[in-house]
């Protein structure tokens, strides 16, 4: 499985180490070649309307978009998360998603820069120990589609799910050297994927 992280801006490299160490063949996407030729895209953690504007500027919208909606595979962490669902409260004025989460996600819900966190999560299809789980200006997950599984919860807010071929978390699992998020993801969503595309 070739999975691309997507190069905008973020924390890319991070990402793609931790997709390597769990076998994947993980490299950074961003022209319209390179996310044509994936199988998997993980969009990181960053700033959502940074990511968002300059996937307008490289004529890379559509591209992402469309390709989300007709199901590859694709995991967002933080800003990922916002970018993927199909409603962002506290967006500014212009600010758009690919799309393809049926979630309303809250932008910065947990607090600015300075409020940010940690904490041990349980985490449905995670095996123990908990997930010590990295929250840096999060969004959190106003309400869920029928169709999308609620993983972790915090103060009985969603803080990471799935919907699909499409896994997300308001925090940030490429900065812990805990692999188990991405691992979920490829050896769960994506091969899922894969078994109903064959």
């Amino acid at each position: 499985m070739k999975v691309g992280v997507l190069a905008l801006q973020g924390d890319v490299r991070e990402h793609i180490l931790a997709l390597n160490e769990c076998g994947a063949s993980a490299q950074a996407v961003k022209t319209h070649d390179e996310i044509s030729s994936i199988d998997a895209l993980v969009i990181p953690g960053g700033e959502s309307t940074t990511i968002s504007k300059l996937a307008r500027s490289f004529n890379l919208f559509e591209l992402i978009s469309n390709r989300i909606l007709n199901g590859m595979p694709t995991y967002g962490s933080c800003a990922g998360l916002i970018l993927l669902a199909n409603k962002v409260e506290d967006a500014i004025v212009g600010q758009e998603s690919f799309g393809g989460l049926d979630v309303v996600a809250r932008r910065n819900a947990f607090g600015r820069q300075v409020d940010s966190f940690e904490m041990d999560l349980e985490i449905k299809g995670i095996s123990s120990p908990k997930f010590r789980a990295i929250f840096i200006r999060a969004p959190w997950i106003e309400s869920v589609g029928t169709k999308v599984e609620v993983l972790a919860q915090v103060d009985g807010r969603a803080v990471a799910v799935r919907d699909g071929h499409i896994l997300a978390t308001s925090f940030h699992p490429e900065l812990t050297g805990d692999n188990r998020i991405h691992r979920y993801f490829l050896d769960v969503v994506c091969k899922e994927v894969a078994k109903v595309s064959a």
